[in-house]
């Protein structure tokens, strides 16, 4: 049974990718984020229209994957060093220079549902370095976050944007181990 709404957030889960030449897109070893707090990605895309006979005579919507903001507890140092470019040195410090590369990937999350959990990836994502914030302890403790901000776009092989599978279907129980691969219906 389907679901009616959709709450929560958790499992959220990146995929480093490398593009190469010779291998293509592959996908590196799965970095767990644990912390979530909120997800919001906005559709991107322009409104295309063709004026013909004094109307508009023909309009489509242009895809152009996500934008948004991923509020979590703290960012791991994997995700720090793997992903936006810093350096652990051998006194365990994080460095960031300003020169760092940091590496597209894939992200994976799951929402909880009324029914049925459903879990989501984006396949190829980039991200922002997180703002430093702090602030002072007060009468009540209350937790600060990092906010990364994300640019979700088709990716570079397939042109797929996103995928989402709900439980028990076939696939969703390694969701978090691997990408998700797209199986192809006859005709589509």
């Amino acid at each position: 049974m389907a679901n009616k709404v959709k709450f929560g957030l958790k499992n959220v889960h990146v995929f480093p990718i490398t593009d190469d030449k010779e291998t293509g897109v592959t996908f590196g070893e799965v970095i767990k984020v644990p912390g979530a707090v909120n997800l919001s990605l906005d559709a991107e895309g322009d409104s295309n229209e063709f004026y013909a006979d004094d109307v508009i005579y023909w309009s489509e919507f242009s895809n152009n994957g996500y934008s948004g903001d991923l509020e979590i507890a703290l960012i791991p140092e994997d995700f720090e060093v793997k992903i936006l470019g810093a350096i652990k040195d051998k006194n365990g410090a994080i460095v960031e220079k300003a020169d760092a590369k940091s590496v597209p990937y894939a992200l994976a999350f799951e929402f909880d549902g009324d029914k049925n959990k459903t879990r989501h990836i984006f396949y190829h994502v980039t991200s922002s370095r997180p703002s430093v914030e702090g602030k002072t302890k007060e009468d009540k403790t209350d937790p600060t976050t990092d906010k990364i901000s994300l640019k979700a776009i088709p990716a570079t092989d397939t042109k797929i944007v996103k995928a989402k599978i709900s439980e028990g279907a076939t696939g969703y129980d390694d969701f978090f181990t691997k990408p998700y691969v797209m199986v192809p219906v006859a005709g589509a």
